[in-house]
């Protein structure tokens, strides 16, 4: 950042950015990337075939779609990571600390339930699907298993967020007491 950027970003009171750290960021985050980029060459190639060109070519349709899908489903063990999803934090501020506690406790092992049984089904979902894409010949069951891999981060990363939680006796819902 230069020194006239600097003093706009003071005129106007933004934070200044910190710098960046590849440790600050998971696996999961990398990955994500990828396929973000993926899906942007995939969009401007639509594009270009479609409006320069004038001839759409008919699988990056329906490979953005499912790169759409990718990046949903990899992208949100970054928010289970971080404790960002939605949560609905009008009880916490009411209810005494310790049954904050308990509910925050409980939260965290609904989540992990939830994901492991998502993987499971997931898989099972991927191992049954016989069926090809429509418009190029990969087995629709690869995109079911990056699904899979999705699940799997955001099961990983609720396990890791709940001991974190449980060692430190509070969590991102306690914190809005």
């Amino acid at each position: 950042m230069n020194q006239a950027d600097r003093d706009a970003a003071t005129a106007l009171n933004l934070p200044e950015e910190a710098p960046f750290n590849a440790r600050d960021h998971g696996l999961e985050d990398y990955l994500t990337l990828g396929v973000f980029w993926l899906l942007a060459l995939d969009v401007f190639v639509q594009f270009f075939s479609r409006y320069v060109l004038g001839n759409s070519i008919a699988w990056t349709e329906e490979m953005a779609r499912y790169l759409l899908v990718m990046v949903g489903f990899m992208g949100a063990a970054m928010t289970v990571r971080k404790g960002s999803q939605i949560a609905v934090e009008f009880f916490y501020r009411y209810m005494p600390f310790w049954m904050a506690r308990t509910a925050s406790t409980l939260v965290d092992l609904a989540n992990i339930a939830f994901f492991a049984a998502m993987t499971w089904l997931t898989f099972k979902l991927a191992d049954l699907t016989t069926a090809l894409m429509a418009s190029v010949d990969i087995p629709k069951s690869y995109l079911y298993y990056i699904v899979m891999l999705g699940f799997v981060l955001m099961l990983v990363r609720a396990i890791q967020v709940a001991i974190r939680h449980w060692q430190s006796g509070t969590s991102e819902l306690l914190d809005s007491q």
